[in-house]
């Protein structure tokens, strides 16, 4: 962990990755930061003991940079730092949508581009990060960019090719159980609960479910079997679920976010 690393266009999910780097051991004199404005690069400085710097500056002093703006605000980032990035840097994208080329194409020849999709459970340390590698990127990149993202939870390599797939499913996956969870409460409420009593039921349901899909190795499936005694409760719970189409409007959801990925690629933001 002795090369320097600078995190630039630090928003949440930015931050998140900082302050797990530094949880898993990084030197706060190794990482650096940029952000936009200039209070909030101070205010990082502040809260975690490291550099705030210009985008050039991280261009020029970091061994990595990781790269975490909004998509719709890339082509303007790597317009600053082109000029100042050379060939041996390791780039790191966290933007939705935009493959690696658009990077190596605006970039020093032969650098290397490394694709990450994160998820905001990084803040929390249970992450899912979907890596890829451009077309200069070796195993000792790859390698690098795990170590940064072990730090706020879970990586896991794919096929640039699978990367829409991947944002789809894992990118944009909290928000599905958190509209699952509201639906859900309301649920409760309808059927007498106090909204807090709600809650606090479907979190943990959700949170032990999860645990068991983790832990046991078993087919999902198999564990919902095991829920579903004949004529029971739950069996007529999920024929409602089947009846109202709530397999096909996840199934076209997930289409819809890997079809909107692609746009942002093409540009069409």
């Amino acid at each position: 962990m002795t090369q320097k690393v600078a995190v630039l266009g630090a928003g949440k999910i930015g931050e998140a990755l900082l302050s797990g780097m530094i949880r898993a051991g990084w030197t706060k004199g190794h990482l650096m930061v940029t952000a936009r404005r200039a209070e909030r690069a101070e205010e990082l400085r502040s809260r975690y003991g490291v550099e705030a710097v210009s985008n050039p500056e991280a261009a020029h002093a970091a061994d990595t940079l990781i790269l975490t703006v909004k998509p719709q605000d890339m082509g303007t980032l790597l317009d600053e730092l082109a000029p100042h990035v050379p060939a041996e840097r390791l780039v790191i994208s966290g933007a939705a949508g935009i493959p690696t080329a658009f990077f190596e194409e605006r970039l020093a020849p032969g650098t290397a581009v490394v694709r990450v999709m994160t998820n905001t459970p990084a803040l929390v340390d249970e992450a899912m990060s979907v890596i890829s590698a451009g077309s200069h990127a070796t195993e000792k990149h790859l390698a690098h960019a795990e170590e940064i993202f072990n730090g706020v939870g879970k990586t896991l390599r794919v096929p640039e090719g699978q990367q829409d797939a991947a944002t789809a499913l894992s990118g944009s996956g909290p928000a599905y159980f958190y509209f699952l969870v509201e639906a859900m409460t309301d649920a409760g409420i309808l059927l007498g609960l106090p909204r807090d009593k709600a809650h606090d039921l479907i979190v943990q349901a959700a949170i032990g479910a999860a645990v068991m899909l983790r832990d046991s190795g078993e087919h999902p499936v198999k564990l919902r079997e095991a829920v579903t005694s004949p004529a029971g409760t739950t069996i007529n719970a999920i024929r409602e679920l089947e009846r109202h189409g709530v397999r096909a409007a996840l199934l076209a959801a997930l289409e819809a976010a890997r079809d909107r990925s692609r746009e942002l690629a093409s540009g069409q933001g």
